[in-house]
């Protein structure tokens, strides 16, 4: 019972996580500036992995994509193939996990779904793996840009879609590590139940051997006085 408690929280978190680091890949602001004047903010420029825009302070935004991919800066491809990975990964580690959850009926034996819950569980693993590298190595672009007094473009700081990435990768990972214990778990309780049947077995021949021993004791003779 404990073991599928265990299962449907991993199955939770991850799916939780795996929403999350897929909402992050079409989020706007990975990456904000903001232009202030005496008043208002006269310009918010903000760019992701795909476009870069400036909203004026009327709210109305002008937006240019990318040009080229081949042209992109390299951590910018880098992030993108890492999320599109992030992304892949957990739907099929959500595949897995369904299967070999002990609360659902496909899958085969105990053993097996525990096998096939411990694969979810690595596949997840790298899924935040993979999401957390790609927030870092673009976080790590942003702030060594803003640290740099040599750097005289427009510097930018951490957006929303960063931590957003950063949250799913983490329960991603959580989740991972408790589906990779189940299968620890349902060794453990296999284990138990060999050592029971054996002790089962062991009494169940003694009793067969018994029953199967003849009786040798004589028979008793009774004379016609002992009825009286």
């Amino acid at each position: 019972m404990a073991s599928t408690s265990a299962e449907i929280i991993a199955f939770l978190l991850t799916i939780s996580g795996w929403v999350l680091v897929s909402s992050t890949l079409p989020t706007d602001y990975w990456k904000v500036s903001t232009i202030d004047g005496t008043v208002i903010t006269t310009a918010t420029f903000w760019a992701n992995l795909w476009k870069t825009c400036v909203t004026d302070s009327t709210g109305v935004s002008n937006c240019k994509d990318f040009p080229s991919m081949l042209a992109l800066d390299g951590y910018i491809q880098a992030c993108r193939g890492l999320m599109i990975s992030a992304v892949c990964l957990g739907f099929f580690g959500a595949i897995f996990g369904l299967v070999g959850m002990k609360c659902t009926k496909v899958g085969g034996s105990d053993q097996t779904k525990a096998k096939i819950a411990c694969l979810a569980g690595l596949i997840f693993i790298l899924s935040g793996l993979c999401s957390m590298t790609s927030c870092s190595l673009y976080a790590n672009r942003i702030t060594s840009e803003f640290f740099d007094p040599s750097f005289v473009a427009q510097k930018y700081e951490l957006g929303a879609a960063l931590f957003i990435g950063w949250a799913g990768a983490s329960l991603c990972i959580i989740g991972g590590i408790i589906f990779c214990f189940s299968i620890a778990e349902n060794s453990n309780s296999a284990r138990r139940g060999y050592a029971y049947n054996g002790a089962t077995s062991v009494m169940s021949s003694r009793t067969k051997v018994h029953n199967s021993v003849p009786d040798k004791t004589p028979p008793k003779h009774f004379d016609k006085n002992a009825y009286v």
